[in-house]
């Protein structure tokens, strides 16, 4: 526990050492869990590939007070049954596009929801730089790999990464806008 403390603090003051010595030494062990979940390993590389661009990027507010390996095994499994929830999600709406219905009925309350949701999503790209939009619509929507998508577009994918956060960062700051209003 005081090992833990220790690294959180090093990453919370910047040691780029300390930080890739945690993640060679979690990486695999993460990728398999999250691969055993999802079924998919190139979506389990994304997740904790993901989830460690997340904690360098806010390591200032890093509130990590007991195992660090507890919090990365944890956030990899959150953000793996977010995939499968999102992919369970993607098929229904596949299956209503293919077929012009629903594997099962939606409620009036189902329906307004997703357009209020298509609403404030339509309204939240038209806040972002064109750039951005067509980042997150390649990701999002194509769903391509933040590698394919930095090929195709002549970027860095750390760039992709960076504005695909913000986008969801533009997403998010709208929903709770909307929210409030409610």
């Amino acid at each position: 526990m005081i090992q833990d403390l220790f690294i959180i603090k090093r990453i919370k003051e910047g040691d780029i050492a300390t930080f890739e010595a945690l993640f060679k030494s979690v990486y695999t062990p993460l990728l398999l869990y999250s691969a055993g979940i999802t079924g998919r390993r190139d979506v389990s590389e994304e997740i904790v590939q993901d989830l460690f661009y997340y904690i360098w990027k806010e390591r200032d507010g890093l509130q990590i007070m007991h195992s660090i390996k507890g919090y990365l095994y944890k956030s990899v499994r959150n953000r793996s049954l977010q995939y499968l929830e999102h992919e369970k999600v993607t098929e229904r709406f596949i299956l209503r596009n293919e077929t012009g219905r629903y594997d099962s009925q939606p409620t009036g309350q189902d329906v307004l929801e997703f357009r209020e949701l298509e609403e404030i999503l339509k309204k939240s790209m038209t806040k972002m730089p064109e750039r951005r939009v067509e980042i997150f619509r390649m990701h999002r929507f194509e769903n391509k790999k933040y590698t394919e998508i930095a090929e195709a577009l002549s970027l860095s994918v750390k760039t992709i990464e960076a504005e695909i956060t913000k986008a969801l960062k533009t997403i998010r700051k709208e929903i709770e806008l909307h929210t409030e209003i409610l």
